[in-house]
């Protein structure tokens, strides 16, 4: 079962304070971030504050991860150098921004494979692939594939409306704009994600949803995305991590459903039966894998055994 990461809270680098509540917090995973929370002229002084954070407090069972600046930025070698000769010891995940070919994924496994072979580190890095941009979106299935060091893909929603030039209020909300189409605006960029993450078995996270005061907006979001087959979200401040853990754990319901879906077949495998009816509904080689994803999750999520 892959890691459980139904919330990934969002933590400005250059704020200590916050840093050091967040990774006390019930969200699944905490990423310090680099890259857009942070002002330029702060970029290089927050550094510190991750390589502080990954080597000194307490993360219990989260991964240590940080977001680093993209390949278009002075930033990115930087981040990767100062942080990882640093504390690569200790560190398990580095967010990658805007990847928009598999070639970008290959530059930071290069440069990765450098450090770790200069430090002698033999835990490698994994990283997390944010997808922002039409361009990410076109090579998403290739870049999902470009390094056995991906775990998670992450689908982006504010450079990817800015980058196809869509009209919005703000990131993740609904506005004038969702109403006035027919549909689902962002389907086909989020099917896409998802799809080039689960061909390439690993996971898929939703992005932000900027409005932190609207948590019922912010419930309808996580719903949507869980809907389409989500790992999780983002969220950007602590009062939306409770409401992720929710959404994207199974129900009791989906659990009871799943266990009958498994006893049921094991106990017609056992008598030689073919076919297998639950509640009056047939259940046929699909729903047994459908049911045992829901059973493995609930048992990652603490809810079940």
């Amino acid at each position: 079962m892959a890691r459980l990461e139904r919330s990934e809270l969002a933590v400005p680098a250059s704020n200590w304070d916050m840093i050091a509540k967040a990774v006390t917090s019930e969200a699944d995973v905490v990423f310090l971030d680099l890259e857009d929370s942070v002002a330029p002229n702060e970029k290089v002084a927050s550094r510190a504050n991750v390589i502080r954070a990954i080597k000194e407090l307490d993360w219990g069972t989260k991964p240590r991860l940080f977001r680093m600046n993209a390949l278009d930025t002075p930033f990115f070698y930087g981040d990767l150098v100062d942080v990882v000769e640093a504390a690569g010891d200790q560190l398990d995940l580095i967010m990658q921004p805007k990847a928009n070919r598999p070639e970008d994924v290959y530059v930071v496994e290069t440069l990765l494979t450098q450090i770790e072979a200069h430090k002698g580190l033999t835990h490698p890095v994994g990283l997390e692939v944010q997808i922002e941009t039409a361009e990410g979106l076109i090579h998403a299935p290739q870049i999902a594939k470009a390094s056995r060091r991906i775990e998670t893909l992450i689908y982006g929603p504010g450079d990817y409306t800015a980058s196809v030039r869509m009209p919005a209020v703000s990131i993740g909300s609904m506005d004038e704009w969702d109403a006035a189409y027919p549909g689902h605006r962002f389907h086909h960029v989020m099917h896409g994600i998802l799809v080039a993450g689960r061909a390439a078995g690993i996971q898929v996270m939703d992005g932000p949803f900027a409005d932190f005061r609207d948590l019922e907006g912010y419930r309808r979001s996580c719903l949507l995305a869980r809907s389409l087959g989500f790992d999780g979200k983002w969220c950007i401040h602590p009062s939306q991590v409770a409401i992720a853990n929710e959404v994207f754990s199974p129900t009791e319901q989906e659990i009871t459903w799943a266990r009958k879906v498994v006893d049921a077949y094991e106990i017609a495998n056992r008598e030689g039966r073919g076919a297998v009816a639950v509640d009056n509904k047939m259940i046929d080689a699909a729903s047994i894998k459908m049911a045992q994803v829901t059973l493995d999750q609930a048992a990652a999520a603490g809810l079940a055994e």
